[in-house]
């Protein structure tokens, strides 16, 4: 019998089974990929090694969300995390943005360029770094496109703003939560740029280690097959081999269409849970190009450095790209050379669509995607000895994510916030932790959803407030 079972070794999962863990209750972690980490996973092919979809993570400030929790769990010391300046860089036609390590820099390099909205840029930057709870209650059903409005009146700034904030939230401006926006863009570009030594794969996998340290189970290649009710309270998981698991509480930090539809089983459902589900509208995905690299291509980025390629101002027109997954309409991605400079991956937000355009279509919008980039940065292809890809349904696959969604669910304004996505009230005892139980929000979320649903779980059980200073007895 276990305390708690969690189902899924992503980040958040990972970092509540150890809160968990570390206080004395009895956790299994259950994992069907052979390593645990999910998006943050890194994978090893003709003697490269690519982060398979996270690349850098933000909230490792002093008394950032990242940073509070590796402390807490005594990671802080074991992974060396390294921090590139600049972070970031947006590409359009016609300007640079770049985004420092010291936001007051960032500042300054944005005023320069547009001077004529030095004064409402001071504004918006003062806003994201010490917002005011009663603005953030005002503007909770604003989407980000009514709050840069409320700011500024160049369009191509605000453009630019928004860009990442759609490569990072999979939304544009005028659909994603001003709130979720505003929070992405002040964990992800303002403090951004953050990466552990060794690759994405070394921090989950001191997680991991850590869980395992604090008496937990962790068990991988092995996934959840069923989650058996007993009165309508959950009593046990069945895994992959028929074994059967009694547990007290379920955790999920995996796919909530998964959870509810395969493991519960839609018969167990009222008709006003199921419409919720499926009417909730989940993130779109992401097509990820991975190329191994020889030599010193002229002209690229340096490595470390998150670049942002634009060639269109309208979002709402990109938007429709990603919708449609137009392959004559790619100028719009980022990419990223890896530190060691070997590894170049470039991210781009797509839909779904159907599985069968992804497996017929993979190798083709892999190719064109290339051709995309090779505009940009002539000569790129002649350094290229590696390529492959991982669309939609390479995503979907490996994770289970319902579509490949990038985000769990998307970051509009009507879905923000809503107690069901962390908290179901039924079963009484299933929460989920992860970016399906709070949208758009990333690796700092992921670190900080798992140390509330822990201090959630260990209120309700021991009456302890907080995860902070944990000590296992």
């Amino acid at each position: 019998m276990y305390d708690v079972a969690i189902i899924g070794a992503g980040i958040s999962g990972l970092v509540c089974g150890c809160y968990l863990a570390k206080a004395g209750m009895k956790v299994l972690i259950a994992e069907q990929h052979f390593k645990p980490g999910g998006y943050c996973t890194s994978f090893n092919r003709k003697g490269f090694t690519f982060d398979a979809a996270a690349h850098s993570f933000g909230g490792y400030r002093e008394g950032g969300r990242v940073r509070n929790v590796l402390t807490d769990l005594g990671l802080d010391k074991r992974l060396q995390i390294q921090r590139t300046d600049p972070t970031d860089i947006i590409i359009s036609p016609d300007y640079r943005l770049t985004f420092f390590a010291d936001s007051k820099e960032t500042l300054t390099a944005f005023q320069e360029v547009f001077p004529h909205e030095r004064t409402a840029l001071s504004a918006f930057f003062a806003f994201l770094d010490s917002p005011d709870p009663f603005t953030f209650a005002r503007i909770r059903n604003w989407t980000f496109k009514r709050l840069l409005d409320d700011f500024f009146r160049d369009e191509r700034l605000k453009t630019l703003l928004a860009f990442p904030i759609l490569g990072n939230g999979g939304l544009p401006p005028s659909r994603l939560s001003a709130f979720i926006g505003s929070k992405i863009f002040f964990e992800f570009l303002l403090d951004g740029g953050y990466y552990p030594e060794g690759g994405m794969q070394t921090m989950a996998d001191a997680l991991a280690e850590r869980f395992v340290e604090f008496g937990g189970d962790l068990m991988l290649s092995n996934s959840v097959r069923k989650i058996i009710l007993h009165r309508d309270i959950i009593s046990s998981i069945v895994l992959e081999k028929d074994q059967e698991i009694l547990t007290k509480r379920v955790i999920a930090n995996c796919d909530a269409y998964q959870v509810f539809f395969e493991l519960i089983g839609k018969e167990h459902l009222d008709d006003l849970t199921v419409r919720r589900i499926e009417s909730a509208i989940p993130s779109p995905s992401i097509f990820v190009l991975y190329l191994g690299l020889v030599g010193s291509p002229v002209g690229l980025p340096s490595p470390g450095v998150n670049t942002w390629v634009l060639s269109d101002y309208d979002l709402d027109r990109v938007f429709s790209t990603v919708l449609s997954c137009d392959f004559e309409n790619l100028e719009r991605y980022m990419m990223r050379i890896q530190p060691r400079g070997d590894c170049l991956m470039a991210l781009i937000n797509v839909a779904f669509g159907t599985r069968s355009f992804w497996q017929t279509n993979k190798d083709r919008f892999a190719g064109a995607f290339l051709d995309t980039i090779e505009k940009s940065f002539p000569g790129l292809k002649r350094h290229v000895v590696f390529m492959d890809a991982a669309s939609p349904l390479t995503l979907e696959r490996f994770t289970r994510n319902h579509q490949g969604a990038s985000y769990g669910w998307a970051a509009t304004p009507e879905q923000l916030g809503i107690p069901e996505f962390k908290r179901p009230k039924f079963p009484a005892n299933l929460l989920f932790t992860g970016h399906w139980a709070m949208q758009g929000l990333g690796i700092p979320s992921a670190f900080y959803l798992g140390m509330e649903t822990a201090a959630y779980v260990l209120r309700k059980n021991h009456g302890i407030i907080s995860c902070k200073g944990i000590n296992r007895p």
